[in-house]
């Protein structure tokens, strides 16, 4: 497949995936910009191999999609107790849960639990905008300095919000709160009226974390309650099979 064709087939896989319903063919080629015909050969690659799934309303993500997470937990050496550990945490906390790490100069989601309709539209995949996330901060504080100015450089540190911090010497001096007090918390910065917690995994060496996001006013109720059942979580994810042998830093 010429490379211009992959592209436009990512792009399909990704415009199903951002959608919260079936999408249409027609949708999906006014969305790309590209022919119906063009669109309807790359649905039918990616049908084939299992990542879409035609239904009579349009097309949804495949079955061979949740295999091909699974296969990234995996070599992420991340175990299934994690995943049942934050499931546990959003059923008795009533709040959504993430599992987060560094590798390789990115961060990313690798897990979470959460509603139906996440709080603030988090989700698992990478994350360019770690400067402005509870975990994000967790996993930049735990780095060397080369390492993170590296990760701020080729993100850049945009105003996603009014409340975003976009100077790397204001998150330097955040980031020196975090490791002396163990625990990173952004309000609005990325996502107005949400408020996320995340702390550390302890024998991760500070490159994994567990995180929350909350509405801001129930942040304001019980923050601390909320922190507290991370910490938890972080103590029995640091004891679960695989979460030690999470990657360290390869270009500090």
């Amino acid at each position: 497949m010429p490379p211009q064709s992959v592209d436009r087939a990512l792009d399909v896989l990704d415009a199903v995936a951002a959608a919260t319903g079936p999408v249409p063919a027609k949708a999906l080629a006014r969305r790309l910009g590209c022919g119906l015909s063009t669109v309807y050969e790359l649905l039918g690659a990616l049908t084939d191999r299992g990542h879409l799934t035609r239904t009579p309303a349009g097309y949804v993500l495949g079955y061979r999609v949740p295999a091909l997470h699974r296969a990234f937990q995996q070599q992420m050496r991340m175990g299934d107790e994690v995943q049942e550990l934050l499931t546990r945490a959003h059923r008795t906390a009533g709040v959504d849960t993430y599992f987060s790490t560094y590798r390789d100069g990115d961060i990313a989601v690798l897990a979470g639990a959460t509603a139906t309709h996440p709080t603030g539209g988090f989700g698992t995949g990478q994350d360019a905008q770690g400067y402005a996330t509870a975990h994000g901060k967790v996993l930049l504080a735990a780095l060397p300095r080369a390492a993170r100015l590296r990760y701020l450089a080729a993100s850049g540190m945009r105003a996603i919000t009014p409340h975003t911090i976009t100077s790397a010497e204001r998150l330097d001096v955040q980031l020196r709160r975090v490791r002396s007090e163990g625990v990173a918390v952004e309000v609005e910065e990325c996502v107005p009226g949400v408020a996320c917690v995340a702390v550390p995994v302890p024998s991760s060496a500070g490159l994994a974390a567990v995180s929350a996001a909350l509405p801001l006013d129930d942040f304001h109720r019980r923050g601390p309650q909320v922190t507290e059942t991370l910490r938890a979580v972080a103590e029995a994810a640091a004891k679960s099979r695989g979460v030690s042998d999470i990657s360290r830093p390869t270009d500090g």
